[in-house]
């Protein structure tokens, strides 16, 4: 404890913390990280020519070295070091997980919450072991007037561990699915670890938000002080069905919400952020703007309109359930021409063929006009021969001659298979 509290004491001085000396800054202090395909240690010298304030480091070779500071653990120092840092931190503290949403979730949520107060929150989706205590060190007590911590994980007890640091006060889980199955192993072990955050809220005796329709949530937080939101309880709302974006009717005001997002999947995730904005005393009427004036980016249910076609590019990632709540949302859309265009989803372990198999039933069942589909793991279902394509430039050939101009198009797979790569196809007014 004497270490971090040196660690501690030098970030005070300078509040800002490096992890890699391309992006350091002066007077930093630095944390030689490592991972499977990195070894931060090697970069100490670096850092300290770059100009840090204190390197944390693992090797034995700079225990005499000035400005150095020699730990048996990088990382569980700098988880250390921001849970002190927490301790400072004394305003709400809301904590967010879940299986799908999560990152637009947190982001409706500071859209909401910013209209009224000062808030921090996790930038893009650095939400792992390493993103948190990074987050949190990014905080300046003096100004903070909330927290939002995205918290995520791919293997069992993650988010118990997360919790121990950031502490919420606040929290919800936006759903418990299907992902990462490679890490976790049974279902069991996802909601095991996801539900460790209700339980750290209730031994801080705050309170959780959850899905008055999500059955197995409601389940799991009986024993919680619990505010609902969706279709009915505490904060309630309707959503219009076959519409392209998402408009939600709140009937407490008798007003509707009509944003930038595509599809009723995010429905639950704009409820979510309503409550809490309604919990924290923020009006309506910013509740209402901020929601309608987000728009989506990264690849997240990004919408993209180009030569008569509407393109829903939600690229980022995929899992069995954020991929058929996709396919389902483009059936209730009211449009002439639907074609679905999905990549493999990865980290499903020996589940994955059957998982994709899933997908492709459900797709059968739809009577799309076109389907293509990308990938070992799909190619390795039994698919009508013509939805599936092995390589990229297969796909893209079929694309260029057969894709309708005025499609419907879902744009998914999982970051790896970087299905944004076809936008320029999709955009190009010389398709067919």
């Amino acid at each position: 404890m004497r270490n971090i509290n040196l660690i501690y004491n030098t970030y005070l001085n300078n509040p800002v913390v490096c992890t890699d000396t391309r992006t350091m800054v002066k007077n930093c202090v630095f944390f030689c990280l490592k991972g499977k395909h990195y070894n931060g240690n090697q970069f100490a010298d670096v850092a300290l020519r770059n100009g840090a304030a204190m390197v944390v480091t693992e090797s034995k070779v700079y225990s005499h070295k000035r400005n150095c500071l020699v730990v048996e653990d990088v990382l569980l120092a700098l988880q250390l070091v921001a849970a002190m840092h927490r301790t400072q931190i004394r305003v709400p503290v809301i904590a967010i997980t879940g299986t799908n949403g999560k990152t637009t979730t947190k982001e409706l949520i500071h859209s909401v919450l910013s209209t009224k107060y000062k808030v921090f929150s996790t930038q893009g989706n650095l939400n792992n072991h390493i993103g948190v205590p990074l987050t949190l060190l990014n905080v300046n007590p003096k100004e903070a007037q909330m927290l939002v911590i995205e918290m995520g994980a791919n293997h069992t007890g993650e988010i118990a561990t997360l919790c121990k640091i950031v502490a919420p006060e606040y929290g919800l889980i936006t759903n418990i699915g299907k992902a990462h199955l490679e890490g976790f192993g049974l279902m069991e072990n996802i909601i095991n670890t996801k539900v460790a955050l209700y339980h750290a809220i209730r031994r801080k005796h705050g309170s959780i938000f959850v899905n008055s329709s999500d059955s197995l949530l409601m389940s799991l937080s009986t024993n919680c002080d619990r505010v609902t939101y969706g279709l009915d309880g505490n904060y309630s709302g309707q959503f219009q069905k076959g519409s392209f974006y998402l408009n939600v009717t709140i009937p407490k005001y008798n007003q509707t919400i009509h944003t930038q997002l595509a599809g009723n999947y995010n429905f639950d995730n704009l409820m979510a952020s309503y409550a809490i904005g309604e919990y924290f005393n923020v009006d309506f009427e910013n509740i209402k703007a901020a929601l309608e004036n987000y728009k989506p980016d990264n690849h997240r249910s990004e919408v993209i309109q180009s030569n008569g076609r509407l393109i829903i590019v939600d690229a980022y990632n995929a899992n069995p359930t954020s991929m058929q709540s996709a396919i389902l949302n483009l059936k209730e859309i009211d449009a002439q021409t639907k074609v679905c265009i999905l990549g493999d989803m990865f980290e499903l372990g020996d589940k994955s063929i059957a998982e994709h198999q899933t997908v492709v039933n459900l797709l059968r069942s739809m009577g799309m006009q076109q389907i293509y589909l990308l990938g070992e793991h799909f190619c390795a279902t039994d698919a009508p021969a013509e939805w599936k394509y092995d390589s990229k430039e297969k796909l893209t050939e079929a694309l260029r001659l057969h894709l309708p101009k005025d499609a419907t198009v879902l744009l998914k797979g999982s970051n790896g298979m970087k299905m944004e790569q076809f936008l320029n196809i999709l955009t190009n007014e010389k398709s067919c």
